[in-house]
């Protein structure tokens, strides 16, 4: 290795966490310098695609993920009448040699967190310690941390590079790009809970149901001795005049504010209204992204994950491709050297890519057939051949599996990202 200094990296959720476990495993120094205090299981449920499982999977946790995840079995579609629109499998019942899961995002941080102290140390993740400002220089790049609380700075650190992997509010890439401002929103207000309650379907379903301006979409994350757990998420699309940038994010809600959309979403399949007031929390926030970037590498900079490329959940991809981001990273690292040139070798793998995924996100993604169907029958219908015929509906779902790096065969025959 040419250059011993820690990559630097900024933020400790799932894709920093994820490259720090992947340059644990080539032998690469690092750091990750996270600004909350105290690391806790925070978030709502998401998916994990086989594409990331297989670099978990590579990484040893196979285990730790069946014992905070669920094997996702089938995404399945409906209009607002609770009549089938698509169905497909997932997972290795689809054909893939890995999973999908269904998982908490809190938990699978805790995971990573824990494998990773457990092989690099405690010390490698450090607390309360924001990255506020940077600097490049002759050895490479300077940092300035900061508490965030009270914005005085606490220290320096010196490092070969520095990866942004402070979310989707990302400070780094802010100081690239300061006339981006606030996130982008699309129109569409989420409400997210957590419910225990009566399986649905076959038990390990993810359903959407609804169209674009009016959505449920449920999927269980834990059944144990407690019971089932269903994640749930209502969206809204809100009038144009709406004031989203005033609503705190991942503020408490009432159900007053979007149960009556679905208070007749009770079908003999599943129970909407009673999975809503089941609920024990619900959070409300704004469904939102950024537009795709030209850059992400600055010399010895780039971002990564949520702070690159940050994406509507449409497509149950965002976590995805932040683990596919950092097994990349690691690898340009491992073969090219801690050096500006591994950076920029990284983006022209991953930017054009994570980018058509960002925008085909906008576009509903697979979830697109709903609104073709809301569109072309409004009503309801008795017949699905009639207005979306089975390959119309393939031609979706095999579209955003190939263009979101999820085709069957090609991922079966990949070679492994971080081959020994």
């Amino acid at each position: 290795m040419l250059n011993q200094q820690p990559v630097l990296i900024s933020g400790a959720g799932i894709a920093g966490l994820t490259l720090g476990l992947s340059l644990h495993q080539v032998g690469i120094p690092f750091r990750i310098y996270e600004a909350v205090r105290e690391l806790s299981p925070l978030g709502v449920g998401i998916n994990l695609q086989p594409m990331a499982v297989r670099e978990l999977y590579d990484l040893g946790l196979e285990d730790a993920l069946d014992l905070v995840g669920l094997r996702t079995e089938e995404v399945a579609f409906f209009n607002r009448f609770g009549q089938e629109v698509w169905r497909e499998k997932r997972g290795m019942l689809a054909g893939y040699a890995w999973p999908q899961y269904s998982i908490h995002r809190g938990w699978l941080q805790m995971v990573l967190l824990e494998a990773l102290r457990a092989r690099a140390g405690h010390d490698c993740v450090v607390t309360g310690h924001a990255v506020s400002g940077w600097c490049e220089n002759d050895g490479g790049v300077e940092i300035t941390l900061s508490d965030r609380a009270s914005g005085h700075v606490i220290a320096t650190a010196q490092g070969a590079v520095l990866v942004a992997a402070d979310g989707i509010n990302s400070t780094i890439r802010a100081s690239l790009y300061p006339e981006e401002g606030p996130a982008r929103w699309g129109g569409t207000m989420m409400w997210r809970g957590v419910t225990r309650g009566a399986p649905f379907l076959g038990g390990r379903s993810m359903v959407m149901i609804g169209d674009r301006n009016v959505k449920f979409v449920a999927y269980p994350i834990e059944d144990n001795e407690e019971g089932f757990l269903i994640n749930w998420i209502a969206d809204l699309t809100m009038p144009p005049d709406y004031d989203w940038l005033a609503q705190d994010w991942n503020r408490p809600a009432s159900r007053d504010d979007f149960a009556p959309h679905f208070s007749s979403w009770h079908f003999d399949w599943i129970n909407v209204p009673a999975i809503i007031n089941a609920a024990a929390g619900i959070w409300e926030f704004p469904m939102v992204d950024r537009d795709p970037l030209a850059q992400w590498s600055f010399g010895p900079l780039t971002l990564l994950g949520d702070a690159a490329h940050p994406m509507y959940p449409t497509g149950s991809n965002g976590a995805s491709h932040a683990i596919i981001d950092a097994r990349i990273l690691a690898r340009e690292l491992r073969d090219g050297g801690v050096t500006p040139a591994s950076l920029a070798r990284y983006e022209a793998v991953r930017r054009e890519a994570a980018n058509r995924v960002v925008l085909a996100n906008r576009d509903d993604g697979p979830a697109k057939v709903l609104e073709i169907v809301s569109r072309r029958a409004p009503e309801g219908f008795h017949d699905i051949e009639s207005v979306l015929p089975y390959s119309e509906r393939q031609a979706v779902a095999d579209h955003y599996r190939v263009l979101a790096g999820m085709d069957v065969d090609e991922l079966n025959a990949r070679p492994p990202i971080l081959a020994g």
